[in-house]
């Protein structure tokens, strides 16, 4: 279906345009309704006079969505609809998240835990600043195409600073931002000395970051409630269907004991997609992704398996130095050329190579 301003003034025909874009701009994850706000802007006359384009024509079902959140909610919705679930191993830095996506995941998670280990070598306890977030997420987005959530802690601050934190990460590139109602510094949320805010103040987070989203940030919200440990199941739950009422696009409920738990918080909401922390050696049952979905979930989260991997291979080839062996079981070294783009390097030099060399 074609614009019908064939007839107006260049101005017009300029409008056609910038409607269109925004139209474009709104199928791929962004909020419709700036659109109504254009004719009071511009003049109600100057819209009436241009039919909207077709949806078939803006955005095919044979064409991925442009943005990270727009892929992600796409992925989730496709994963509610069917019963299944996402694996997500939880990344560090670029090169771990380019393994991610090389070993055909869908999508990753820039774990808070792990980023502070492997940029500070320091512990997950809010020692970790935004900033430095950032910087890690923009090397792990830059680096792979596949959608990326970031663990955004307590949104560094107050309902101003959740807001900035929201649009930060966005820009960024993240599909996806966690925010949880940890007191600040927040800690690991399998560890001792954590606290919570009051359930008031968890919600006008929520609310904050949900707001900062349908402002314009392109980019989903995740809410967390670590209540479970400190308060109790049932507070943990009540949190969960507040945070879905406040307008979070996941919930995730940290460190449920038992399978039981685990089911009641699929039961509080059932029609939000939900995450599942798998920590190996923490509070919560490890279960199969299948059992997962089937129960409920729809994303499956692997927080630690990378780094502890990672570690524990550099601890056993460290030994074998020590030792004066030689190391066992490293990759030959053009599989980690290739690994870190030499291949793909080599091919683009040669577009770019003087015709006379």
């Amino acid at each position: 279906q074609e614009m019908a301003c064939g007839r107006t003034s260049p101005g017009g025909r300029l409008l056609a345009c910038v409607v269109l874009c925004l139209a474009a701009r709104d199928i791929c994850g962004f909020n419709v309704a700036s659109l109504p706000r254009l004719g009071g802007l511009l003049g109600a006359g100057a819209t009436r006079r241009c039919r909207m384009p077709a949806l078939s024509m803006i955005s095919s079902s044979d064409s991925p969505p442009s943005s990270p959140a727009a892929r992600l909610r796409k992925k989730l919705a496709a994963a509610v609809e069917s019963g299944g679930i996402l694996t997500m191993p939880c990344c560090f830095d670029a090169l771990s998240a380019k393994l991610v996506q090389r070993a055909g995941f869908e999508i990753t998670f820039m774990s808070g835990f792990s980023t502070s280990a492997a940029k500070l070598a320091l512990p997950d306890t809010g020692l970790i600043s935004y900033g430095e977030m950032l910087d890690a997420g923009r090397d792990i987005c830059s680096a792979v195409s596949i959608p990326v959530l970031g663990d955004g802690d307590t949104g560094y601050g107050n309902a101003m600073n959740v807001k900035r934190t929201v649009r930060g990460y966005a820009q960024t590139g993240f599909a996806a931002i966690m925010i949880e109602d940890q007191v600040a510094p927040k800690r690991c949320g399998h560890t001792r000395g954590k606290q919570v805010v009051g359930r008031e103040e968890a919600v006008q987070r929520v609310r904050a970051a949900v707001d900062a989203r349908d402002e314009g940030a392109d980019i989903l919200i995740l809410a967390r409630t670590d209540a479970r440990s400190v308060i109790g199941l049932e507070e943990a739950l009540e949190r969960i269907r507040l945070f879905v009422a406040a307008g979070a696009d996941i919930v995730f409920l940290e460190a449920p004991q038992t399978v039981e738990e685990m089911r009641a918080f699929c039961e509080a909401a059932p029609s939000t997609p939900k995450l599942a922390n798998m920590l190996e050696g923490g509070k919560t049952p490890i279960l199969p992704p299948e059992e997962l979905g089937e129960m409920g979930f729809q994303i499956a989260a692997y927080p630690l398996t990378l780094m502890s991997s990672a570690v524990n291979a550099m601890n056993k080839a460290l030994e074998d130095l020590k030792e004066g062996k030689e190391v066992q079981g490293i990759l030959p070294f053009e599989e980690i050329r290739d690994i870190v783009g030499f291949n793909d390097y080599y091919a683009e030099e040669e577009r770019y190579k003087d015709s006379s060399d």
